[in-house]
């Protein structure tokens, strides 16, 4: 079975080289790098990874990434973070696009939570033109900009980034009905990659079942052939209930699920989207 994971975040050990924006958010020491990811992914037999721009580490410098990403072309695919405040963002995000580097955009909202926003429009239809899909990180509050958005742009791939930010507690019902209203849109997708989403994930640790009712109706609302598995790694930092070989093997094995249902979430909608080469290499 084809395994893509497609959210990993990446932090060098080089901050010299690669420096960190003001007050970073730090992972673990050493859980978080290429060296760690790349034990993970040949250890659990899988074949590629989404590397997603952490912000939050690096704000909008995307030269680690892309370092990496040009480095290793076979198995990873950058993810970008860009400004949308930046006129020169929409140009840069081309540039990605044709050496090579990224493949393709997270989108986030400009000062204020807005996503219906000039610039984060520049940058959407750069990625269109570029042939990039674009995902989308935010909650639940910004449904109607993101319904919008989709509108205006029906033949764009849009992956909605953990989905929503679902996590249990009092806002799930709230994005399991965003969610459903957002799902009419054929070429929006969604990554499973919440289950163990930070504090705000499974309670009850592997194989997190108090998550499994969530995740299939996530899967039902969108159906398979929509849907992405994605580590979140490190997952020591982000899914912390969790190693990364438990998280994906509650995708793997621990969901009932069809196995044409398992193929498309853990690697064929990926593939599809990110890596169209690993269809002719079997």
């Amino acid at each position: 079975m084809l395994i893509v994971d497609t959210h990993a975040h990446l932090f060098s050990d080089d901050e010299a080289k690669y420096p960190p924006r003001k007050n970073p958010s730090r992972p673990p020491a050493g859980t978080g790098t290429l060296e760690k990811l790349t034990e993970q992914v040949e250890r659990h037999e899988v074949r590629a990874a989404t590397i997603v721009q952490v912000s939050g580490f690096y704000g909008f410098d995307n030269r680690y990434i892309r370092a990496v990403a040009l480095q290793n072309p076979h198995w990873t695919a950058g993810i970008c973070t860009l400004n949308p405040l930046d006129n020169g963002s929409p140009a840069m995000l081309r540039r990605f696009a044709r050496e090579g580097s990224m493949r393709g955009l997270r989108s986030v909202p400009a000062p204020g939570n807005l996503l219906d926003h000039a610039g984060v429009r520049a940058l959407w239809r750069a990625a269109s033109e570029e042939g990039l899909p674009v995902n989308v990180l935010g909650s639940h509050d910004l449904e109607s900009q993101i319904d919008r958005l989709l509108a205006e742009y029906p033949s764009l791939p849009v992956v909605l980034d953990h989905s929503l930010r679902l996590q249990a507690g009092n806002q799930m019902a709230e994005t399991l009905s965003a969610l459903e209203r957002l799902s009419k849109h054929r070429h929006l997708y969604t990554k499973l990659s919440f289950i163990a989403n930070g504090d705000s994930g499974c309670k009850d640790g592997w194989p997190c079942a108090s998550m499994h009712r969530t995740v299939l109706r996530v899967i039902d609302l969108f159906g398979a052939e929509r849907c992405a598995w994605g580590s979140h790694f490190p997952t020591e930092k982000y899914a912390r209930p969790l190693s990364y070989g438990q998280h994906l093997d509650i995708f793997h094995d621990q969901l009932p699920l069809s196995q044409g249902a398992r193929r498309q979430i853990l690697g064929e909608t990926a593939r599809r989207l990110w890596f169209p080469e690993l269809e002719r290499r079997g």
